[in-house]
């Protein structure tokens, strides 16, 4: 029980600060895909034949896979902040609250965070006349990912030491995955050496994931079973991340 109290406290902590700020995060999480949805499902996307279907029907679930990555990594990401400059990361380890019940905790505020953002992003697909397949897999699919990433937020905020270098991870591991891991277009479209790298990275398996979801193809398990190897892989090197900067358990 003291597990589920202590990740609740820390939920709960997180999840008042966002309601103080819901109507700012929900205006800022609908800018990117709006603009996406109109540069690519209205503008681009008429010139582009997908063999069966509208672009815009395509790159929906890119969107809500390379949204999902960003709300889940930026909304974890801050405990740098609080960790090198505010120092009020001290307080929760100083604190009897164990390891992984905090790491729990902040994870499931990412994933609250990414919830509201797919909903919006859903809602605005909607109104764009995108057809798209509704299903629980879709949800669950879109939380994998954001727990992939937000243990990667996890554990870039607990070794990187300055603003410069997080502005580095977002440059040279969050804006090639942006664009090459099939969110625009399909990596078949890559050169083979590049797409044997870029099909290593978890955003590809989740934009094929997506994109067979709503598009009602044939379940990927392999892509399945990758972005679940690497959401355990994750919460392991996290937890030991803050095990060893605590010094305990």
């Amino acid at each position: 029980m003291t597990f589920f109290h202590d990740t609740a406290s820390v939920l709960w902590r997180d999840w008042r600060v966002l309601k103080r700020r819901l109507p700012k995060f929900v205006l800022s999480r609908t800018v990117a895909p709006l603009l996406y949805l109109t540069a690519f499902g209205w503008g681009l996307g008429r010139n582009v034949n997908m063999g069966g279907g509208s672009y815009l029907d395509f790159i929906v679930p890119g969107i809500l896979a390379l949204n999902s990555m960003n709300v889940s990594f930026h909304g974890i990401v801050t405990l740098h902040a609080e960790r090198v400059y505010h120092k009020s990361l001290e307080v929760y380890f100083l604190s009897p609250i164990s390891s992984a019940a905090f790491l729990t905790g902040k994870i499931l505020s990412a994933l609250i965070r990414t919830v509201i953002a797919a909903l919006l992003i859903l809602l605005l697909a909607c109104l764009f006349g995108a057809a798209i397949s509704w299903s629980p897999l879709l949800l669950a699919a879109v939380l994998l990912n954001a727990v992939i990433f937000a243990e990667i937020g996890f554990i870039a905020a607990m070794y990187v030491e300055t603003y410069e270098e997080m502005a580095q991870i977002n440059t040279y591991i969050l804006l090639p995955m942006s664009f090459l891991c099939g969110t625009f277009f399909s990596t078949g479209a890559l050169p083979s050496a590049v797409r044997f790298l870029v099909e290593l990275l978890p955003l590809t398996h989740t934009s094929i994931l997506l994109r067979s979801i709503t598009g009602g193809g044939a379940f990927p398990v392999a892509s399945l079973l990758v972005l679940l190897l690497y959401a355990a892989g994750g919460f392991l090197w996290s937890l030991k991340t803050i095990r060893t900067i605590r010094g305990g358990s």
